[in-house]
């Protein structure tokens, strides 16, 4: 068990706009998934996603393979 406390933080591309989600990644080494919230509500429910998959969907994101066009 870990004592770690997760390290929120947004994307810089946010822009303070309050529509954004922040994740906790300094946990993916020690419990092996990435927790992710909504900043509006970060009292609120958490997911946590297996560091595997958020790398996959990061991944996905950059190369592009979700556009909406």
């Amino acid at each position: 068990m870990t004592t770690e406390s997760p390290r929120w933080f947004k994307s810089s591309y946010s822009n303070n706009g309050g529509d954004c989600v922040e994740v906790a990644a300094n946990l993916a080494g020690s419990l092996g998934v990435i927790p992710v919230r909504d900043s509006k509500n970060p009292h609120g429910p958490v997911l946590d996603v297996r560091a595997d998959a958020f790398t996959s969907f990061v991944t996905g994101v950059k190369a592009g393979d979700f556009s909406t066009l």
